[in-house]
């Protein structure tokens, strides 16, 4: 509102400026009718204003805005620019003094509404210094990823540039043509017409398919390479990484963020050029035609960047907007699908489908929305170009009538507006579009740049491992819960040729102490040593030959149960493969399978059961003779015959470090000692018989994991004897 108060200001004295100098002038416009005098009485007239305007407007404060500032130049210019294009061009209508500052003041108004909504002042100018120089910066950095293929990309530009000087050659000859056509026939002139055209269309044509085809290879040799570096940053990150952030945004930047990276250049810059020399070498042939409808022509210009602008905001806003509904519309049927028992065993098929179709609807009143904006913009674009090309037809016809110019010329200038129009367009759209790609390029290199807060820096591999394991006063917390301690002041040895279990409530630490262990996370204090040195110091693929988990629930990948068995040991022989599947009892139900060991488990293993799975998952961790062996609930999914095969097979490793985390009191009374956590602390520590002698919390999860496995027991002997029935 101040603004507005400011410029209505800045008009009363303008107007007054105006008049005084109109008043003055008067005498001088008696004496002399010179319109050249004239001419350079206004623009003199025009400076002095400016130069008094901009002079008071640094005494006061409001009027110093670089918005005031640029209404003033330009109210104060622009009707000596009118008048000066007026006599360029048709010398046969002058405005008085009052018409014209009107006329001056609503064509500034417009002009300065036009740059605010199309190119806005920033607060924070240095801000938007740093996102240019940022989004320049990320820009080079896609180009020198294209170094690969610069063979490609100079190629294509090459035929780009011949494409696109051929293509402008088209619309000159086909004017020269139906001047031929018009006027007395010549036969030569046409045949030479006729061929050049063809020639022009050929060239124009092979270019741009050569064109195409470089740049599509050049993208999809970046993209192909650009995926491969960014997955290999990804499985280098920290299991913190993985749950902090979704994982819909990793698969965004591994498939959607990729791709806009190769337009970035490739693509973008393609049309960018190939737009901006098309436009450059038709404006030059639009003047060699007719400069004045030329000038005419590019009137339309504000008008198409205010509305593209416009239409920008919204319509991408609304895009956005879809995009996150037909995501929220996809869960929902995503969760239906992979809970379809849950579903069908609460009744809730209906439930579920009005469900997805709020979703869905909730998606078509965007996507109404959305398409409405496009239409009403597209409906205006229209009557715009309309309202051009029929004043350009009424002064052509006028220019053709004044001999100023020739049907064949108009035809040919009427091609090339057409084309002009589009490629003005496509200019405004790029540049927005090449930013969006260089945001895409930003978010990419973001998570290739980022490093790891577990460090796999280390160097050390000794030739001969003990297996010691010695906690060391631990404290963490997880990454999504960093004021949460799951462990605090944890300390506890693991000897060489022992077994540890770990027993305690559900939630104490018991998995963590193994995700640490397998360096899945970074303490927050303490440390944890293997040999008396700290895990960091060992080198990343050593330490994880040394140290071998098997979980819960494990993962198989899609493959072959030989695949899968000997992950990550590339040419692994078929003697060791068999070997470490009979010590985990996975042999039996191997052999009988149709293909053996060739088999295909499915994705994630799913054509196996539960304890086929767990055997394999015990099998690839045996295969490399593991120093440390870490088993978390494996026995669970494990008969009794196949849990006392593996304990068999690993009684054969008496050097080895066995930690185990396990409900089973059979497998807990096996071990040499017991550590009880209960709150990320060490409550008890000892053998089975001192802990039951001490007769505390050890002795109280005793009594219920002793219920609880007499119950399990129980419920397998009922189970087997209704089989049996």
């Amino acid at each position: 509102m101040r603004k507005v108060l400011v410029f209505a200001c800045v008009l009363c004295v303008d107007i007054i400026i105006v008049y005084t100098l109109d008043l003055g002038g008067t005498l001088l416009k008696s004496r002399t009718g010179n319109l050249d005098y004239n001419l350079f009485r206004q623009w003199a007239e025009s400076a002095l204003r400016c130069a008094l305007l901009s002079a008071g407007s640094v005494l006061y404060k409001d009027a110093s805005d670089p918005l005031i500032r640029r209404s003033i130049t330009v109210h104060c210019f622009i009707g000596s620019v009118y008048e000066t294009g007026r006599l360029a061009l048709f010398d046969n209508y002058r405005l008085d003094k009052l018409n014209s500052w009107l006329v001056g003041t609503v064509a500034a108004a417009l002009a300065c509404l036009f740059w605010e909504i199309t190119l806005p002042d920033t607060n924070g100018e240095s801000n938007g210094k740093e996102r240019k120089q940022k989004a320049r910066v990320l820009f080079i950095r896609v180009i020198r990823l294209y170094r690969p293929d610069y063979l490609f990309l100079c190629g294509a530009f090459v035929f780009l540039a011949f494409a696109v000087l051929c293509e402008m050659f088209i619309p000159l000859y086909t004017g020269k043509v139906i001047d031929i056509l018009g006027s007395h026939y010549q036969w030569d002139n046409f045949r030479s017409a006729i061929i050049l055209m063809g020639l022009f269309s050929l060239g124009s044509s092979f270019s741009a398919g050569c064109r195409g085809g470089l740049f599509m290879c050049a993208i999809n040799s970046f993209t192909c390479r650009v995926k491969v570096q960014l997955f290999g940053s990804l499985v280098r990150q920290d299991i913190g990484f993985f749950e902090t952030t979704k994982t819909g945004e990793i698969t965004s930047r591994l498939s959607t963020d990729t791709t806009l990276m190769g337009r970035a250049v490739a693509l973008n810059v393609n049309v960018l050029l190939r737009t901006m020399i098309k436009t450059l070498g038709m404006l030059y042939l639009m003047l060699s035609l007719s400069w004045k409808l030329t000038l005419l022509m590019l009137m339309e210009t504000p008008v198409t960047g205010f509305l593209q602008n416009i239409y920008d905001t919204h319509y991408q806003r609304l895009s956005k907007e879809v995009q996150d509904s037909i995501a929220q519309a996809n869960d929902a049927a995503g969760e239906a699908v992979s809970g379809i028992r849950t579903v069908k065993s609460f009744r809730t098929e209906l439930g579920e489908a009005h469900r997805y179709n709020v979703r869905l609807m909730e998606t078509h009143n965007l996507k109404t929305r959305r398409d409405t904006v496009r239409a009403i913009y597209l409906l205006v674009r229209r009557m715009t170009e309309v309202g051009m090309k029929v004043a350009m037809l009424y002064y052509g016809r006028l220019f053709i009538q004044y001999g100023q110019m020739s049907t064949g010329n108009l035809v040919s200038f009427i091609l090339y507006q057409s084309d002009l129009a589009r490629n003005i367009r496509t200019l405004i759209y790029i540049f927005g579009d090449m930013l969006n790609s260089v945001g895409a390029a930003g978010k990419v290199f973001e998570y290739m740049d980022r490093k790891p807060e577990v460090s796999i820096d280390g160097d050390l591999q000794p030739s001969d491992l003990k297996g010691h394991i010695s906690f060391q006063d631990l404290t963490f917390s997880y990454p999504r819960r960093p004021d949460h301690n799951v462990l605090k002041n944890f300390s506890v040895d693991l000897k060489p040729g022992q077994m540890t279990a770990l027993v305690g409530m559900s939630g104490g630490g018991k998995s963590t102490c193994v995700s640490l262990l397998e360096r899945f996370y970074q303490p927050k204090q303490g440390q944890i040593l293997l040999d008396g040195q700290p895990l960091q110091n060992y080198q990343h693929k050593y330490l994880h030959s040394k140290i071998a988990m098997v979980g819960q629930e494990p993962v198989l990948f899609s493959g072959t149960v030989r695949d899968n068995i000997a992950y990550g040991l590339p040419g692994c022989s078929m003697e060791r493969v068999k070997e470490a599947a009979s010590k985990a009892n996975a042999h039996a139900f191997i052999s009988n399978m149709e293909k053996g060991y060739e088999t295909d488990v499915g994705e994630r293993g799913n054509l196996l059961s539960g304890g086929e799975k767990q055997r394999i998952a015990i099998a690839r961790a045996l295969i490399r003779q593991p120093q440390v062996l870490i088993l978390d609930e494996v026995t669970s999914s494990l008969d009794t015959e196949s849990e006392q095969m593996v304990q068999q097979a690993l009684a054969c490793c008496p050097t080895q470090t066995l930690l185990v985390i396990a409900h089973r009191l059979k497998t807990i009374e096996r071990a040499d000692q017991i550590v009880v956590i209960d709150s990320g602390e060490v409550v008890e520590l000892g053998t089975h018989q001192e802990l039951m002698d001490k007769k505390g919390s050890y002795y109280k999860l005793r009594e219920r994991l002793f219920t609880d496995d007499n119950t399990a027991n129980q419920d397998n002997e009922k189970s087997d004897t209704i089989k049996a029935q």
